[in-house]
């Protein structure tokens, strides 16, 4: 008997899967540049790993970097969790409400 094949990690999974661009600023890489590349779990849950990747996107190593300062940020500022900045009514204000009509008659 052989020993078992070990099980893909879910960064190798995510790399076969996935184009190699970061789903933020949309930069490729090539294979020699995947280390900078990294799985990042929509859900924030690490142990949440669907074979199909639905739980993950690739960022580069800034944008991932951003985006767990952004949610740092969020949570500092009183902020309970992603799902209640998404469930927020949406703006209202609208800057440049008219300025069309404000530009024609200058």
């Amino acid at each position: 008997m052989s020993p078992a094949t070990p099980k893909p990690s879910y960064r190798d999974q995510a790399l076969k899967l996935l184009p190699w661009i970061c789903a933020r600023c949309a930069r490729e890489f090539p294979a020699s540049r995947l280390r900078e590349l990294t799985v990042h779990h929509k859900d924030g849950n690490h142990h949440h790993n669907p074979p199909e990747g639905s739980n993950w996107e690739l960022l580069c190593i800034y944008c991932h970097e951003n985006e767990h300062a952004r949610l740092e940020d969020n949570r500092a500022a009183g902020g309970d969790s992603v799902a209640r900045a998404s469930t927020r009514e949406p703006a209202t204000h609208r800057p440049f409400a008219g300025l069309g009509k404000k530009l024609q008659d200058s």
